[in-house]
């Protein structure tokens, strides 16, 4: 029996693909060990957002090389899809396989152990953006022991300035929405109680099935309500979305959705609208502050999250003071601060007036501590509230053990955990009286 080991680099999508291809080798008889481990084939799905990512995805080919000089190396993935040239000349990779191809990999496989006279490396990559048809890779399981991830879509037509995903990815092509349904139910029987729906550009879930026969009035907000059907599944995660998604119509209806978890992560870059063109992102921030009431309109506190680059190209000091001032206008739960890091191959690459690295810092400084009031004054609107969480894992802080979950607006909370009772798994509700360390509210009961 052969072994294989698998590395994962980058996204969910690309830990959900990661674990696709763990199912298909596992059927096809491999004994899947540890990354660390000696093994026969590796297998690295690599990432390309960056150019440290492009970097780090070599360094872990050469290190699987490194740790068996007669292994089979492969590398799959978005590095493989935009720097093709750059993979078939490293030694240290034996198969190539691209975005909407790792559904071949045993078969890859097969065909380079039966004739090693393949002129290396050996592989699939094809033509990105001529692909239509969505990969099915179905995973069944991958995520944490309560929580798993389903993929319904991939590619992306925005073409953001800054971003390589595009060329990665190709264009958006979604998962029929049996698919989808199919595997949320398996996930229910295999006793996951939260799922998250995910995919590279999440929002355009459906609008490649508007060009084909029969596939009427399908799109995200129909997709969650076929699975909030799903006897089994309790909570309803939504990745990232873009603004332009949030309607009267899209919050009202998920709104009347139990299951759905109030957590919006709505992608900003940007508080200054001249900077968001440049950026071509399609919004502009007045209607990014209309969708964020429309949610707080329709749900209760939700926990509204985002994204932010500091330093694009061009971006001064008083287009990134209105950043500044609408980060604290919409009041967010969490920001996920970037420093802008150029990434060759796109528009933003070869623009003027590039920032300064300890501009970039000076910024992303600014925000982290804008930050930390807001984040605080989320929290602490739960003291004395009754809350429902999800049970993870448990933890030790302080010579006492707790078990640590998340609630639906993904807060993490604790309680101590009961003599001789494990509560992984399970929903535990509780009045929240205190914080137990930082960001973790302490619960005073639990009951599932």
């Amino acid at each position: 029996m052969k072994k294989a080991a698998l590395h994962n680099l980058g996204c969910k999508v690309n830990a959900y693909e990661t674990e696709g291809m763990r199912k298909i080798l596992e059927q096809a008889g491999y004994e899947i060990v540890p990354f660390e481990e000696q093994a026969d084939v590796y297998v690295v799905n690599t990432c390309s957002v960056t150019n440290i990512a492009d970097r780090k995805s070599r360094q872990m080919l050469h290190r699987a090389k490194k740790k068996n000089p007669d292994s089979v190396v492969v590398a799959a993935g978005c590095y493989v899809q935009t720097s093709k040239g750059q993979a078939q000349d490293d030694p240290a990779i034996d198969i190539l396989i691209g975005n909407n191809k790792k559904h071949q990999l045993v078969e890859l496989l097969e065909q380079f152990f039966q004739s090693r006279e393949w002129e290396r490396p050996y592989g699939s990559v094809g033509d990105i953006a001529e692909d239509k048809e969505y990969e099915e890779l179905g995973a069944s399981g991958t995520g944490e022991h309560t929580r798993a991830f389903i993929k319904v879509q991939d590619g992306c037509n925005q073409f953001c300035s800054y971003c390589i995903i595009p060329y990665a990815r190709g264009r958006v092509r979604s998962r029929a929405m049996a698919d989808v349904v199919q595997e949320a139910e398996a996930l229910a029987l295999g006793g996951y109680r939260e799922i998250v729906l995910t995919g590279i550009h999440l929002s355009s879930y459906g609008v490649d099935f508007a060009h084909k026969s029969g596939t009427p009035d399908i799109n995200l907000l129909s997709l969650i309500q076929k699975v909030h059907q799903v006897d089994g599944i309790e909570r309803i995660r939504l990745g990232s979305l873009e603004p332009g998604i949030v309607t009267e119509e899209f919050a009202r209806e998920l709104s009347k959705l139990p299951k759905v978890c109030p957590h919006f992560h709505l992608s900003l870059q940007s508080g200054c609208d001249a900077t968001l063109k440049r950026m071509n992102r399609k919004y502009t921030c007045e209607r990014y502050e209309e969708g964020c009431k429309l949610l707080r309109k329709y749900f209760v506190h939700p926990a509204i999250t985002t994204d932010v680059i500091v330093g694009f190209p061009g971006e001064t000091e008083e287009e990134f003071a209105l950043t500044r001032e609408f980060l604290k206008k919409i009041k967010f739960f969490e920001v996920h601060i970037f420093k802008y890091s150029i990434r060759k191959g796109t528009k933003a690459a070869t623009m003027g007036h590039q920032v300064p690295e300890g501009a970039k810092g000076e910024r992303s400084d600014a925000l982290f501590a804008d930050l930390l009031p807001m984040n605080q004054e989320y929290l602490e609107w739960h003291m004395g509230k009754e809350l429902e969480v999800l049970m993870e894992e448990k933890l030790s802080f302080g010579g006492e053990e707790y078990f640590v979950g998340h609630t639906k607006e993904y807060v993490k909370a604790a309680v101590l955990a009961p003599d001789g009772q494990g509560l992984e798994n399970k929903i535990v509700k509780g009045t929240a009286v205190s914080m137990l360390k930082e960001h973790i509210l302490l619960l005073d009961g639990c009951g599932d």
